[in-house]
């Protein structure tokens, strides 16, 4: 289910790494387009990603996830699918979200890296369009990843100036 999700835990915490490999798949299963797209999913702690959200969005604060899309690759149809790109997750961040809101570690680990694939797919909530379609593949990926969906209201509900619903993206 998970094949072609590479993870890297560089924080060393335990994490259940077929379930996030899961989650990541279940993102992208469904969508004939992407079914056969890999990426990497990137554990990391909160001043590896507030340094990477400094110097790539110029946001000087850590966050839980940040997403990089890759180069558009040559894509041999018949061995592989395309490289999306890596998600980058701070760990330690996500644990401290996860516990002030009464969310399970794991399955906010699981709706950061749903949430980081559907933006390497091109998903985004900048308008509420693009958000209602986001979330509604979102939501599906949840189901399929057997995490209620009242996590994203739980887990996206505890920085003030952040948007009901909205793990970072």
């Amino acid at each position: 289910m998970s094949e072609g999700i590479n993870l890297l835990n560089r924080c060393g915490r335990p994490i259940d790494a077929d379930r996030l490999r899961g989650a990541a798949r279940a993102a992208l299963d469904g969508n004939p387009e992407y079914e056969r797209s890999t990426l990497s999913v990137v554990l990391t702690d909160s001043t590896t990603i507030r340094a990477m959200n400094k110097q790539y969005a110029q946001v000087d604060a850590p966050t839980d996830v940040l997403s990089f899309p890759a180069e558009a690759l040559a894509q041999d149809s018949e061995t592989c699918g395309s490289y999306l790109g890596d998600i980058v997750i701070a760990h330690d961040y996500a644990s401290d979200q996860a516990q002030a809101t009464g969310a399970g570690l794991g399955d906010a680990l699981c709706l950061l890296a749903i949430h980081g694939t559907l933006h390497l797919m091109g998903y985004d909530h900048d308008s509420p369009a693009a958000r209602e379609s986001m979330w509604v593949a979102q939501d599906l990926a949840l189901r399929a990843s057997n995490i209620d969906k009242a996590i994203v209201n739980r887990y996206g509900n505890i920085e003030e100036g952040r948007a009901p619903n909205e793990p970072d993206g």
